[in-house]
Parts: C-alpha cells; structure tokens; sequence
C-alpha cells in the first residue's frame, strides 16, 4: 500500500541512522535484516532494542515478496543477510524447498505465530497477516458493489476490475489462488476467461495497480485486488470485500549459513515481540501474529480481520504454483 511505501521509505532512513549512531560503540553488532520494501519499524522501538542488546541491524530491502525470495534462493550458497523478513505464504513453500532458512524455534514464536506456522520444520516464524481481499471505491460504484467473486463477471462491472500479474506480484498470486481455491481445478479457468471477457485489467504489481489504476487514488478503475488492511489508510472511504479474502502470513527466519547467526535468532526474537508486534498495524497495515496485541480503533470498522478467509494446502501451492500461473498468463495474456 501506498502508506506502506512511504512507511518504508522513512524505516530505511531510521535504520540507517540507529547504525551510524551506534557503529562506535566498542560491543556492537551488526545483523543484516533482509526485508521487502514495505517494511517499517518505529525508530524509538528499534532504538530500544538496539541499545539493550548491543545489537546494530542493518536493513537491505529487496523488491517485494516474490523479488525477495527469489533473491533469497540465488545467494542462498552466499546469503546477503543474517536474517530474513517478508517471504509470505505463496511462496513459503519455494524458500523451505531450497533451504534457504535455517531451523530455530524462537521462544515468542509461543505467543501466537504458532497458529500461521509453514510447517513444523521452525525455520519460518510468522510475524503478521495481511489478508488479500478485493477493495472498492463505493463513491465510484453508484450504490452497485460487488459482494462476491461471482459478481465481478456480471456485465455492470465491466472495465472496473485492476488485478496484479500473478507471475510478477505477490497479491496478484493470493488472488489467483483464492479463485483455484473458490472455484477449484476445474472451475477457475473458466472463471478467468470470464473475468477477461469483462475487461479485466492486469498490471505488474500492487504499487501500479493502487496508486496508478485504482479510482480512490489516480485512476479510473473503482475496484482493485490489495488488502484487508487497505481502507484502514483511506479513512473509510473504500471498502474490503471479505468474501474475497485469501489468507496471506508474511514470515521470518534466519538465513542458513548467516555470518551472525546467533544475533539474528535475536533479531527474529525482537520481531516476534510484544513491543514490535505493537506496532505493526501502525507501521505496516498489517495485522499482527502475536495474540493479545491490540489493534488501532478505527480498524475494527474500516479493516477487521476476514473471518472465513480462502486458503489452499502448502504443499498443493508448492507443487502447482508454476503450472498455475503459467496456465493463467497463457488464458489471460495469451
């Protein structure tokens, strides 16, 4: 989300700053946090953490998630960090097939994270959720919003549909996986063909898709696939549509073969922790994994939690991911 970026933008700033600032001290450290470009962190939190453990981190940002893990897999024989954030559930599968995470059963992971697990293996802890849902601009709809998945063939929303490319973006692959899990192996590319015969649009990523394409922001389009969490950063001017959700866990882990090992374990602990899983939602619109965090008051009326999200087995994502997504561009894109 456009927050999200902005969010980002100052989170390197602050990070970057805390590591010239303690870069002196005789017993510090320093870990490499691997991260997409949407994360962010208060700069009071992560000082605190700093300074009580001795520990400098130095974020590199890596594109988004799916850019993130590829990058992850090609330098997994010389990982470029310590410890990694930001691979999320439709391409966890992937980053655990090719060993990219070492094993390390975080005593926060505990505290709720448990609930979105990968697997049993602990090489990925999940810090937060951030359901994919379609979101609406209602003052562009006249009254007709869609409720469903069904509703978006419907002839009177027509042209009003932007998706992300699932090959290219990570909501655009939640997306197509919701509909596989909707309409299941021999429904969805029917349902695609419709969507196309529609006037769907489909651009590379979220960033073109909200802030170019969507009618709440620059463009034209009144509906837009993004996030549960979306309209919470609109001041309740768009809407999720829940019936659309599919579940998203983004994680962390430490990298195999990291230099600092032992201090990125630390670092994997601070984000599973009470003071930056508080924060979370703030920072990131995200929705925290830890149990008991509260979340902004506006959020229970403008981004609440899908309660019946849609979501398919890890390992059936894993093993048909690339057939579907291939399936798809040639339906869709020809």
């Amino acid at each position: 989300m456009a927050v999200r970026r902005i969010c980002a933008v100052f989170a390197a700033l602050a990070l970057t700053g805390c590591s010239a600032g303690t870069s002196t001290a005789p017993q510090s450290r320093e870990v490499t946090l691997v991260t997409h470009d949407s994360f962010a962190v208060k700069p009071e939190v992560l000082e605190e953490f700093q300074k009580s453990s001795g520990i400098t981190v130095k974020q590199v940002a890596s594109g988004d998630a799916g850019e993130l893990t590829n990058k992850l897999v090609l330098t997994k024989a010389n990982p470029i960090g310590d410890v990694a954030f930001g691979v999320d559930s439709t391409f966890a599968s992937r980053a655990l097939s090719e060993g990219v995470f070492a094993e390390y059963a975080s005593p926060e992971a505990s505290k709720g994270a448990q609930r979105y697990k990968a697997d049993d293996s602990n090489r990925l802890q999940a810090v937060d959720v951030g359901d994919v849902c379609l979101n609406i601009d209602p003052a562009k709809l006249g009254g007709v919003e869609p409720k469903s998945y069904d509703d978006l063939v419907d002839p009177k929303f027509k042209d009003k549909l932007v998706v992300e490319n699932p090959a290219t973006s990570s909501p655009g692959l939640a997306f197509l996986l919701g509909t596989i899990a909707k309409y299941g192996e021999n429904g969805w590319q029917e349902y695609w063909t419709k969507l196309r015969a529609n006037g769907v649009k489909v651009v590379s990523g979220w960033e073109e898709a909200y802030n170019q394409e969507f009618s709440a922001t620059k463009g034209d389009r009144p509906i837009v696939v993004s996030y549960a969490s979306s309209p919470s950063a609109e001041g309740g001017k768009t809407k999720a549509v829940l019936d659309t959700c599919y579940r998203q866990v983004e994680y962390a882990g430490v990298l195999s073969g990291a230099k600092n090992s032992e201090d990125a374990k630390k670092v994997l602990d601070f984000l599973l922790g009470e003071k930056f899983q508080a924060q979370v939602a703030e920072q990131m619109y995200v929705y925290p994994s830890r149990e008991g965090v509260a979340l902004p008051e506006s959020w229970a009326k403008d981004a609440p939690l899908p309660p019946n999200p849609q979501a398919l087995p890890a390992d059936e994502v894993k093993d048909n991911r690339e057939a579907w997504v291939e399936q798809w561009r040639k339906l869709v894109q020809g």
